[in-house]
């Protein structure tokens, strides 16, 4: 029987996961009802199907009381994330809920205080924690594949960097930064892969040295007279067989804010120490290109090394005592490396009451947490300990 999903905020990233889980035979959504203040442009998202079917809604209450939905999907914007989570959190229907969970301190308490008690099972979007690779190397370390972790490396080289600087994300208001939308996946799954919170960290961030600059507000590429010679400009783009090769808004513009009003960073690094005394470092670049793209991690300890990149879809195995190591392939193609389909089969078994949450409430505050102490340690230059959450 289908099962009847309703949407809060159904924009692009929503739009990715109706598609995947819509082509995925094992699950069987029909996505019913949406709140999103721009019916046409919903709708489209949709399929064809759902398109003609779905009914919207004013508020996620009168969903809730009218539109007979079995889930629930929180897609809006960042900043509405944890504002939309804890209204959510006084139904029993369970959630699927983007990241970052929240964008501060404040909203990361909210959280905790609506689903202390509450009976509302929640599904994190963390993909990269359920990956193929993630988990086959996940399932290597459990069974002993490092004797103990050591040491963490972890490193994500950006090939389409750009966006956060062209499109909404460029926002600080709304995203606060890097860490909070792009660091949130990574600390999750490290934090995943050694089994253990991360409870101090220390961070810099370089802004303002790439992208951003003082070209005039609103200004788009079609409008200005330095396409042949801007690498950025659509006109290069397309030579240099890179993507987003449309008209935009400019990367250079006083739009893109400032360190001093707030502004995504260029790059950003940290290192930290988990909670069992191991520790890591962690380094985000958003200038990479091309072939340069890297997103991956290498795990030590004394018995053996484990590491794998997701873009080489690739995970290798050395034992550092035996003359033996194994390097597997995984297949290539598949949204967030195959981890969207996961939590969508994940979601569909905590509908039917037939599985938790793999990616729960909890991580995700969590993450934030950590994501937040990094912000901080940026700003002051200092170590900062890290609260660990109370769900």
């Amino acid at each position: 029987m289908s099962m009847r999903i309703g949407i809060v905020g159904l924009g692009h990233r929503s739009e990715s996961l109706v598609r995947g889980w819509g082509n995925d035979p094992q699950l069987d959504f029909r996505f019913t009802a949406v709140v999103d203040p721009d019916e046409d442009g919903a709708r489209s998202r949709l399929g064809e199907r759902d398109a003609k079917e779905v009914k919207f809604y004013k508020s996620l209450d009168e969903m809730v009381r009218q539109g007979k939905i079995d889930g629930l999907i929180i897609g809006t914007r960042c900043h509405m994330h944890a504002e939309q989570a804890v209204q959510a959190s006084k139904y029993d229907i369970p959630l699927f809920l983007e990241k970052p969970v929240a964008i501060n301190a404040s909203q990361l308490e909210s959280l905790e205080r609506a689903f202390a008690n509450s009976r509302c099972e929640v599904v994190v979007s963390f993909p990269l924690r359920v990956s193929p690779l993630c988990r086959l190397a996940r399932q290597f370390i459990a069974n002993g594949a490092l004797g103990r972790c050591e040491h963490v490396h972890a490193i994500n080289y950006v090939a389409y960097g750009m966006v956060y600087w062209q499109q909404e994300y460029r926002n600080y208001e709304i995203t606060q930064g890097l860490f909070l939308q792009k660091a949130t996946h990574d600390l999750d799954y490290l934090s995943f892969l050694v089994d253990s919170p991360i409870v101090r960290i220390g961070a810099m961030g370089s802004f303002g040295r790439v992208y951003g600059g003082d070209k005039p507000s609103g200004l788009k590429c079609s409008e200005c007279s330095e396409q042949l010679t801007c690498q950025e400009s659509p006109h290069n783009r397309s030579v240099n067989n890179l993507p987003f090769a449309h008209d935009h808004p400019c990367v250079f513009s006083v739009d893109c804010g400032s360190p001093d009003t707030g502004t995504n960073e260029d790059c950003s690094s940290a290192i930290f120490e988990f909670a069992d005394g191991s520790h890591g470092v962690y380094s985000q670049v958003f200038f990479a290109r091309r072939d340069a793209a890297a997103r991956g991690a290498t795990l030590s300890g004394y018995k053996g090394t484990v590491s794998f990149d997701w873009y080489k879809n690739e995970l290798k195995r050395v034992r550092h005592h035996e003359p033996f190591s194994d390097v597997v392939k995984a297949d290539e193609g598949l949204s967030h490396f195959g981890g969207d389909i996961e939590l969508g089969r994940n979601f569909a078994q905590v509908i039917q009451g037939k599985a938790k949450s793999i990616a729960p409430l909890s991580a995700g505050v969590q993450s934030a947490y950590a994501c937040l102490a990094a912000k901080e340690s940026v700003r002051t230059g200092q170590f900062v300990q890290v609260r660990q959450t109370q769900l």
